[in-house]
């Protein structure tokens, strides 16, 4: 019994572990990076334009690289792009000349674009249907362990040494990772960017693809409607409001910065309990519930931080927030995993990552202008109200996909296990591939 379970669990831990590393430098880099260019220039703004870089590199990346992933090896390309992030990371701190970091960092974000819907995909290859909740428990609670650790270890590396330092030890994390992914199972040997003819990507095929994914919005409409609308609601919105964060902590809720940090440290033991309850309710609670709660758990959560006007109350709605954030992106992980064909996730999950990017461009932008020209809590009150309409429309259009289901269950027509995630109609073959639906 215990032989099987580990042999069941050899590969996915191993995955698990490349991943915590690689959460662990991440932060490392991030708040080494913020202290490189802040010391170089003394500005905020100079800082600022760092978190414009990310969206930028995926328009930059993501219209293409669907392309490439679904057509290659997934494992080899992770661990190509392990590498050459690990070899641009090392000649981040050589010149000192701050439009050439940015150009670096950009092209950093944009392998780590490729590289987040090539992992997505491998890992949905790799691990099965019954084990994706638990799995995704887990790699929940590492990410939550990493946002505390992290920040830690890069303190104690600027204590010992310099954010120069935390930069190239991340680099070697990085470089070790990759190695890491060299372990697991080469599940798509005979994989090659094009199935005939030289290894190429060209216009015609890119832009057949997305047809192919508009062809799949249209006939998926609910696994596309969930899809959007999470990515709506956790990254566009989310990465809006958050970026007021520092500046509503400061001058609305009138915190030091000490109490900010204090204000940050609850958030992460929110994380952390989030984290810990999801891995014991991790294949016990549909699906669905897991999102739908998730998302209004964390809307609420802004929700209080936002309309506060003392630290107590801020702080449990950083809690909150951050105590359903686990939920809301596990549930999620095991939804896309359960429903999108890994055929063509890639192409999926790029074209999601454009539209997302464009959403946070924008919104950005407007709490910011909003924010700079009128009132900063009122932008980031209309951002959360925003955010939590968005959290009621995905945590209705799951009640009601799960009500029909039922409905169409006791009328005595028969519907396929996990089918609360399938479409009311007959089903159409549209040449995408079948989709995964498992509840």
């Amino acid at each position: 019994m215990k032989k099987a379970w580990l042999e069941k669990w050899k590969y996915p831990s191993i995955l698990l572990f490349g991943i915590g590393l690689s959460n662990v430098g991440g932060w490392i880099y991030f708040i080494a990076l913020n202290l490189i260019v802040y010391n170089m220039t003394q500005s905020a703004l100079a800082v600022s334009v760092l978190y414009l870089i990310r969206p930028l590199s995926t328009l930059a990346s993501n219209l293409w690289a669907g392309s490439l992933i679904d057509r290659t090896n997934k494992r080899s390309l992770m661990v190509v792009l392990d590498v050459v992030r690990a070899a641009l990371i090392v000649l981040l701190p050589l010149f000192s000349s701050i439009w050439y970091i940015y150009a670096v960092v950009f092209l950093i974000q944009m392998a780590s674009s490729v590289f987040g819907p090539a992992s997505g995909t491998y890992i949905t290859l790799l691990i099965p249907p019954d084990q994706r909740p638990r799995f995704n428990s887990l790699n929940a609670l590492i990410g939550s362990g990493a946002f505390l650790i992290g920040p830690a270890i890069a303190g104690l590396l600027f204590l010992i040494g310099s954010p120069v330092m935390a930069i190239y030890i991340n680099a070697a994390a990085m470089f070790v990772s990759g190695l890491i992914t060299l372990l697991m199972p080469n599940l798509e040997r005979d994989a090659v960017l094009a199935e005939e003819g030289s290894p190429k990507l060209e216009w015609s095929m890119i832009k057949a693809d997305w047809g192919t994914v508009f062809r799949f919005y249209r006939t998926q409409i609910f696994i596309t409607a969930v899809c959007l609308l999470f990515g709506s609601i956790m990254m566009v919105m989310a990465s809006a409001i958050d970026s007021l964060e520092v500046a509503f902590a400061l001058t609305v809720l009138g915190l030091s910065e000490s109490s900010y940090g204090l204000l940050v440290s609850i958030s992460g033991v929110g994380i952390i309990a989030g984290a810990v309850v999801n891995t014991v309710v991790a294949g016990k609670v549909p699906i669905g519930r897991l999102v739908g709660f998730g998302v209004l758990g964390v809307s609420a959560g802004y929700l209080l931080y936002a309309t506060s006007s003392a630290y107590g109350a801020a702080a449990v709605g950083f809690f909150v927030l951050a105590f359903f954030l686990a939920f809301a992106n596990a549930g999620f992980a095991t939804f896309y995993q359960n429903n999108v064909p890994v055929d063509m996730m890639g192409r999926f999950g790029s074209m999601n990552g454009f539209i997302e990017a464009i959403g946070i461009m924008i919104t950005t932008v407007a709490l910011g202008l909003w924010a700079e020209w009128g009132s900063i809590q009122a932008a980031v009150i209309a951002g959360v109200i925003a955010m939590t309409v968005l959290s009621i429309a995905l945590g209705l259009l799951l009640l009601y996909k799960v009500i029909i289901v039922q409905k169409v269950s006791g009328s005595g027509i028969s519907v396929q296990p996990g089918a609360a995630y399938t479409t009311i109609e007959t089903r159409r073959e549209s040449g995408l591939g079948k989709t995964n639906h498992v509840e």
